[in-house]
């Protein structure tokens, strides 16, 4: 075993960066614990963390090999006692002990031969967890300085964790105690079976170099699942490099990809690298790939088969050691029939394939975790206190189909957030009115059918007012638009002019 740091405030301090960026919290927490094992000269440590909606702790980071997670009631085993009495236990033999819980033991296999669990509260002081070391190691039990040690440890734990989002939801759930704590993953928010089978298969795949291919509609959380692939494996510590495909003229994309030597065009007065010797040893998250032009597309396939390539006006051939991650909203097999992409080329990206669900079939509760989660973000980004969403407010929430996804969801709490006062009701969400009769077009209103539901609209339609509902939350402001909606700016100007709003003031 490593030699246990002197100072218990070293337990954090390498970690003080990583809370406030987008990393691994799974990775974080169990860093963590490990760390609290070292210094405590434990065999194992468990976080618990408390929910309130079935009055258990569950185990959030451990050293559990046997098990992915264990549930006890309050008052239920050492955990549950310090939970519901609120103080330190420290058991130097758990035989004969009544508040032990044998069952764990049995369950995993691992025999306990003394314990100690201190309680996690918040800045208020309320209970939200207990922490939770096993079997003192070249000694019989833990010390009354090794308690005092841990409940210094709780504290510090305490603070890190109250700036992540888990943070958060446990908070929520203290309010909202009929909806369970949720599940997290990294920044990712949400328990629907679809999401936690991704979250398995992202597991497996992100420890790899296996190339990923993300598919689902715009607005469903590419990004965040290609930053789970980087931060999951042995890059997380190299860069991630995004390229909108979507977002850049055709003309361009190559030569931000390759980069270009000097001489390779006018004004080119010295070489240029690309996205993918920036991002040597890391990973090049390639958006929207199915914008793509053909011609760079074998270039690519070079990339992914050889990992070399020529800069644009090069000769040379460039060696690279970077993992592709690629997304995209279209079929791509589709296009390969219709030869709009490259057959080879796509059996290549698609070794690992994961389909993102859309909002609407994620279900409630992951609606309600996410509209929560956002209403304290945004609060909070805009120095605002969080307000109340209320019961119509989120009724209204979980009515709506979200064309745009969570990204539409995000864009729509933040509105309300702003233009409420104290609470958000439902005429403060930016949202169609579903009674609203739609507006007939060539037919009269006397002919036309009325629809079965007023909110299956055409595709055409739902892409509209989701464009204007995005221009009017950013005020008129295009190139904000363009990056809200994930497309290039030209692409956005286009389909202004296709609702024919004509060209910008």
């Amino acid at each position: 075993m490593p030699q246990a740091p002197s100072d218990v405030s070293q337990v954090l301090l390498p970690f003080g960066g990583l809370v406030g960026r987008e990393v691994d919290l799974d990775a974080f927490l169990q860093t963590l614990m490990d760390r609290i094992a070292i210094t405590l000269q434990a065999d194992r440590g468990t976080l618990w963390l408390l929910d309130p909606a079935r009055r258990e702790l569950f185990s959030r980071a451990a050293h559990l090999p046997e098990v992915s997670q264990i549930r006890v009631k309050l008052g239920q085993g050492v955990a549950g006692t310090v939970a519901e009495a609120g103080h330190a236990i420290n058991v130097p033999d758990p035989r004969g002990e009544q508040r032990f819980f044998a069952d764990i033991d049995r369950m995993t296999g691992y025999r306990t031969t003394s314990l100690l669990a201190v309680p996690l509260r918040d800045g208020d002081g309320a209970l939200y967890g207990v922490l939770q070391v096993l079997n003192r190691r070249g000694a019989d039990r833990f010390t009354d300085e090794d308690t005092q040690r841990l409940t210094a440890i709780a504290s510090q734990v305490s603070t890190a964790l109250q700036s992540t989002s888990l943070y958060q939801e446990l908070q929520r759930a203290k309010d909202q105690p009929q909806v369970p704590v949720g599940y997290f993953f990294n920044r990712i928010i949400g328990e629907s079976p679809q999401l936690q089978a991704i979250y398995r298969l992202v597991r497996k795949a992100a420890p790899t170099d296996a190339t990923v291919l993300l598919r689902g509609e715009s607005g469903s959380g590419k990004e965040l699942f290609a930053r789970a692939v980087h931060v999951n494996g042995p890059r997380r510590d190299q860069p991630f490099i995004k390229v909108d495909c979507a977002a850049l003229p055709e003309t361009l994309i190559e030569n931000e990809l390759f980069g270009h030597e000097r001489g390779a065009f006018t004004g080119a007065d010295h070489r240029v690298p690309g996205k993918f010797e920036a991002a040597s040893g890391g990973t090049v998250f390639i958006d929207e790939i199915g914008e793509l032009p053909l011609p760079v597309q074998g270039k690519l396939l070079r990339v992914i088969q050889d990992r070399e390539f020529e800069r644009v006006g090069g000769t040379q051939a460039v060696k690279v050691d970077v993992r592709i991650v690629a997304a995209t909203h279209r079929d791509l097999a589709r296009m390969v029939a219709e030869g709009r992409f490259r057959e080879d080329l796509y059996y290549r990206i698609k070794v690992v394939e994961v389909v993102l669900p859309p909002l609407r079939e994620r279900g409630a509760e992951d609606l309600e975790r996410l509209a929560r989660h956002f209403v304290a973000a945004v609060a909070r980004r805009h120095r605002l206190t969080a307000p109340r969403l209320s019961a119509a407010a989120l009724e209204r929430l979980k009515r709506y189909r979200w064309p745009g996804n969570v990204r539409e969801l995000e864009n729509c709490i933040e509105s309300a957030v702003v233009l409420c006062e104290g609470e958000i009701l439902e005429e403060h969400l930016p949202l169609p009115n579903l009674d609203r009769p739609a507006p007939t077009t060539g037919a009269s209103a006397s002919d036309a059918s009325p629809p079965a539901d007023p909110t299956l609209l055409p595709l055409a339609e739902v892409e509209r007012r989701h464009i204007l509902r995005v221009l009017d939350a950013v005020k008129g402001n295009r190139t904000a638009a363009a990056r809200v909606l994930e497309i290039g700016r030209n692409t956005l100007a286009r389909k202004l002019k296709e609702f024919g709003l004509g060209d910008e003031p």
